[in-house]
């Protein structure tokens, strides 16, 4: 077990055989957590599981919204496996942009899923000692409150086990690696999950 001095004094550890699952996004605080978990898994020696989630209906997110009958109704329309190659494009461009690629000294493993982000994040986090760490931009607070916040479901049901990381401050380089969203050093060995 080997733990670390975070800031704010407080000491977070964790036992052997634990995962760092990160919650890929492409947004400030998504790049910010990806540079954090990567940080992490490096730190503890530990697999680091990249997830991004998609959902039907985004445009985002691989789908194509039409409208159908000309009564106002939305077809959405998909194409094979767009959705999830559109995913996997998004995951390897935010690894790119945080952290120069795909880290090849860690074990990574890539999962595209689709559903709400928060239920499948913590659902594939939900196992033994696996750490969640999940990005957070306070800047959308209009999107946040029509579509929910994924730190805070996440926060909610895995208590004590999801690192919330916010965006870099305005100014500071964020494709540099290594960097968190508190600004602090990077993370030394500790696999502990803690809220900023």
């Amino acid at each position: 077990m080997t733990a670390m001095q975070m800031a704010g004094g407080q000491q977070h550890a964790a036992s052997a055989g634990s995962r760092v699952v990160v919650g890929v996004d492409d947004s400030p605080g998504g790049l910010a957590a990806l540079r954090w978990a990567v940080e992490l898994a490096r730190s503890a020696n530990a697999p680091l599981v990249a997830v991004r989630v998609w959902a039907l209906g985004l445009p985002r997110h691989g789908g194509r919204r039409r409208h159908g009958d000309g009564r106002g109704r939305v077809v959405l329309a998909f194409q094979g496996t767009e959705p999830r190659q559109a995913a996997m494009q998004l995951t390897r461009r935010a690894f790119r942009t945080a952290v120069g690629g795909i880290p090849g000294d860690l074990e990574v493993t890539v999962e595209t899923p689709e559903g709400s982000p928060g239920p499948v994040l913590t659902q594939i986090a939900s196992a033994g000692s696996d750490v969640l760490v999940v990005g957070t931009s306070p800047r959308h607070s209009l999107k946040r409150a029509m579509h929910g916040s994924v730190s805070a479901y996440c926060s909610a049901h895995l208590p004590g086990r999801v690192s919330v990381i916010a965006a870099d401050p305005p100014g500071q380089n964020p494709g540099q690696p290594g960097r968190t969203g508190t600004g602090a050093d990077p993370p030394g060995p500790v696999t502990g999950a803690v809220r900023w």
